[in-house]
């Protein structure tokens, strides 16, 4: 019989911070692979919390913004049924704009052609490997979440730099349940400056040595994990590196 190994790589990080466009780099090179996002176990924007202090709808706060308990329940009936995305799960990520970031066609062909041949090695060996994405901005918050992830990256980018393309976007598509396609929720006035990065920070501290989130190493809270400054790395880098881990994994008992 044929051993199924599943491996779920989780794409963590700050809102903007090219999560998704390297989520689905990923996708094209792993076979077979899908993508989770975060963002669809959100509840209904009617049960999003009110921020305390300054009365909006608050998105980003780690106890209100995601249905944990929900979101663990899929990741693990996910595992349990070889990698395979229940049916009647609905996304709204495509109806989100997404900026183009290119990586190199070269890279892309050749980890494409790499994960075939891995694919089709392990296979021989009696052992199909199954690649689940994932991708969020609060995947290592919650550890229930963390210990369904086997390959743990968290991409990171300077505050200004985050604000600037949080700016330029135009909304995000959210949950309603009366509407299979959501509906388009609107950055209010500051809402980056006093909710999206203060709630980021607090979120994260555990992550990094010392809280330091713009510079500071892994603090080890998070084992295993791919610290990549995007910026600095370019897409190319990011999916180079990436593709790296998830071949050590492979391999891995």
């Amino acid at each position: 019989m044929v051993k199924e190994k599943i491996i779920i790589v989780g794409i963590g990080g700050p809102s903007c911070s090219g999560k998704t466009t390297l989520a689905k780099y990923l996708r094209k090179i792993l076979p077979g692979s899908s993508i989770i996002h975060q963002d669809d176990f959100a509840p209904p924007q009617a049960l999003i919390p009110i921020h305390p202090v300054y009365g909006v709808q608050d998105w980003d706060s780690p106890a209100g913004c995601i249905q944990w308990d929900r979101m663990v329940s899929f990741l693990r009936k996910v595992r349990a049924s070889s990698g395979e995305i229940p049916p009647d799960h609905h996304s709204h990520d495509h109806l989100n704009e997404q900026k183009e970031v290119i990586a190199s066609p070269d890279v892309i062909k050749r980890w494409t052609e790499e994960f075939r041949r891995i694919g089709e090695e392990r296979e021989k060996e009696g052992e199909k490997v199954i690649w689940v994405l994932l991708d969020g901005f609060l995947l290592y918050w919650n550890q229930d979440v963390v210990d369904q992830i086997d390959v743990r990256v968290f991409l990171r980018a300077p505050h200004d730099v985050l604000r600037q393309r949080r700016h330029a976007r135009h909304g995000y598509h959210t949950a309603v349940q009366s509407d299979p396609e959501g509906e388009l929720w609107r950055d209010p006035p500051n809402y980056w400056e006093q909710i999206v990065w203060p709630a980021y920070i607090e979120a994260h501290k555990h992550v990094f040595e010392n809280g330091n989130w713009e510079s500071g190493v892994s603090s080890g809270n998070i084992k295993d994990l791919l610290i990549i400054d995007e910026l600095e790395t370019g897409m190319t880098r990011a999916v180079n590196e990436v593709c790296e881990k998830v071949k050590r994994v492979v391999y891995s008992e």
